[in-house]
Parts: C-alpha cells; sequence; structure tokens
C-alpha cells in the first residue's frame, strides 16, 4: 500500500526550531517526527511513501533519501510554491504507482498519532468509500473545524470552528489521516492553491462523493506549537503516547547513552536528554527537551522549554517555557522565563514574555 505524507509547511509557530530545520525533521526523543511516522505507517503494511515537499525539500532527500533503512520507499514530490493541503496533495499522486480503485493512505507530517490505519482501510473497504478521514474527540471544540456524522459513519457535513456554544453540533474534528481512492486524488485540480479541509471535501459531499469517516479515540497530538513539542516528547518518555520505535522503563527521563549528566543533577517529568550533553552539578531539569550536545554549568534549572543542540547555559542561569535556538549562549544568571531565543545568540540579564530575543 501507498501513502502521500505532506511535510511542505514551514513550521513558522515553532520559531527558532524551524529556521534551519523543517518540522517533520525534528527529534522526537529517540527519532525525528517523521520518523515514527513512518514507522507507525510500516507496521499498517505501507511499503512505499511519497513526501510532498516545499520548504527546505532537499533536506528531507539528505536525510531520508530512499527510505530503505526505515524498511519503506520513498520518493519525492516537490512544489516551488505551497499549494495548500489539497494541492499538494495533488501534486504528490503524480509519483504514485496505485491502480484507480486502490486506498492511499495520507497523512499531515506535523501529527502525532496511534491512529489505526489498517481499520481505516477497513471502513474504505466496507463502505465502498471515496474518502475515509480519521476523526478524533476534542474536550473543547471551540478551536476547531467541526465534523459531524450520520449514525452509519458518513460525513454529513464541515463546519467552521463553532462561534457559540449553540455551534457546537459534535466534538469531532479532523484529526489529518485520510484514506483516498487513487481515482478521487485526480478530482483535486493540479497545479491550483486548495485546502483539502476547506475546498475539497466540501465539494466532495456537494457532488455526492461517498465520504466516510472513522471516529478513533487513541492519542493524537498536533505538535505545530513548543508546548505541544513538548508534550509530545514527554507524553513518549511516560508511554502515554507509543511508538514503534522506542522503548523505555524511565518514566521521569530518556537519556541518551553518550550523554554526562552530573550525580547531583535532577532530571524528572519525563524529560529528554540528547546525545553528547553534560549535565553540570545541581541541575534541575523538569519536563523540557534537550538536543543533543548541550552543555549546562552548575545550579541551572530548566523547566517546560526546548534547549536545541549545541546551546552552552552557564552558572545559575534560569530557563522557564522557553525555546533556545542551536548554539546559542545563556550567560551567567541569566533569567528567561516565556522567550524564543535565536541561534547563536548570547543572552544575559533577565527577560520575560519576549517573543524573539536575536541580538543581545
Amino acid at each position: 500500500m501507498e501513502a502521500i505524507l505532506l511535510v511542505g509547511g514551514a513550521g513558522t509557530r515553532l520559531h527558532p526550531l524551524t529556521l534551519s530545520v523543517p518540522k517533520p525533521l525534528l527529534p522526537v526523543v529517540n527519532a525525528t517526527l517523521i520518523e515514527h511516522q513512518i514507522a507507525l505507517a510500516k507496521s499498517h503494511g505501507i511499503n512505499r511513501i511519497v513526501l510532498g515537499t516545499s520548504y527546505k525539500a532537499e533536506i528531507f532527500k539528505e536525510t531520508l533519501k530512499d527510505g530503505s533503512h526505515l524498511g519503506v520507499e520513498i520518493v519525492y514530490a516537490f512544489e516551488p510554491e505551497p499549494l495548500g493541503t489539497g494541492g499538494a496533495i495533488r501534486n504528490a499522486a503524480e509519483q504514485l504507482i496505485s491502480g484507480l480503485t486502490d486506498p492511499v493512505a495520507i497523512f499531515n507530517g506535523d501529527i502525532l498519532s496511534q491512529v489505526n490505519i489498517t481499520q481505516l482501510v477497513q471502513v474504505f473497504f466496507r463502505h465502498s468509500a471515496d474518502v475515509v478521514i480519521y476523526l478524533t474527540r476534542v474536550k473543547d471544540p471551540k478551536s476547531f473545524g467541526l465534523v459531524p456524522t450520520a449514525l452509519d459513519g458518513r460525513v454529513s457535513a464541515f463546519t467552521e470552528k463553532p462561534q457559540t456554544e449553540s455551534e457546537i453540533i459534535t466534538d469531532q474534528i479532523n484529526a489529518g489521516v485520510y484514506i483516498f481512492k487513487r481515482s478521487v486524488i485526480d478530482e483535486i485540480p493540479l497545479g491550483q492553491v486548495s485546502s483539502v479541509e476547506r475546498d475539497v471535501f466540501p465539494r466532495f459531499l456537494e457532488d455526492n462523493f461517498k465520504v466516510f469517516a472513522d471516529v478513533q479515540d487513541c492519542y493524537w497530538l498536533d505538535l505545530g506549537t513548543s508546548s505541544s513539542f513538548i508534550k509530545g516528547a514527554t507524553d513518549l518518555v511516560s508511554e502515554k503516547f507509543f511508538s514503534p520505535l522506542f522503548n523505555s522503563s524511565n518514566f521521569e527521563a530518556w537519556v541518551d547513552p553518550s550523554a554526562q549528566i552530573n550525580p547531583t543533577a535532577l532530571i524528572r517529568g519525563a524529560s529528554v536528554v540528547g546525545g553528547g550533553c553534560a549535565i553540570g552539578a545541581n541541575n534541575q531539569i523538569n519536563s523540557s527537551v534537550l538536543m543533543d550536545s548541550v552543555k549546562t554549568e552548575s545550579e541551572v534549572i530548566v523547566e517546560n522549554s526546548i534547549i536545541s543542540a549545541g546551546v552552552k547555559i552557564e552558572q545559575g542561569a534560569s530557563v522557564v517555557d522557553s525555546v533556545i535556538g542551536a548554539g546559542a549562549i545563556i550567560k551567567k544568571g541569566a533569567v528567561l522565563e516565556s522567550c524564543k531565543v535565536w541561534p547563536a545568540v548570547e543572552v544575559s540579564g533577565e527577560f520575560h514574555n519576549t517573543e524573539s530575543l536575536t541580538q543581545i
């Protein structure tokens, strides 16, 4: 079975992490986000994947190559200008080799999920569907477009984000994984910007295509923000989320074997410490992600933060609810709370709620 994986977005909400690396190639504990997605797809019988690329497309080829080391075949489709989710699917479909009636799985590249793809395919064949959409339930639907369904699972509408409580007609939302009949993808105009959520699916309903949904109450998380990125990593460590690529018995932390941790350092809250890190004396690392080669001196506090590769945090510094770009230096005694520090910047002093520290 084939799949299309949409990885063309620029990931601006995750700046500064995505200034040099596309979001799907960011590490989520021991593997990149896209590797976790590919492993899930492979576990459900998908053996050929078309990557729909745009932003920093060359890095995907350099990193993933032909996919053989991951046990799948990877081919690439490129958008010189972003075409939206619908346009990206149609563009990537030019690289498919499936038969016209075969099911093709389609994933958004920023989702961490344990969706049962096999079950989606079973729904596809059971209803002779044109499209099957994976839906998840959320506690607060006001931030999402809603997807109500009939008793048999057929989609009845795609609604915009509700503005009032009375407009909340369901707690079901589009979770960004689909099964398309191969021939139906060709109904999307080639080379035109379109949204699968706002343009393609509503038109399919108007034209009486058979659009069904499968509501699954499995783990689902959009890794579009720094807080959700931390949650995804810590959920993997604490086994709230399971990936075929990860196994650990320590729910408090995952530490790469090559990292050096001072015995007096306290690492907890399902934190992640990457390869080549050196964590100093009396550090407190809580619910945070430290990527490769991070160095911390003594008495450092890091809480609910992402520390990119090669960052140095000097003695007594405190980093809370912040994102630190690659190669930055947080000087002795600095205090950062709810800040974003751009790569290779040196920061000293105290900062709160600062969106971009670029030349300090």
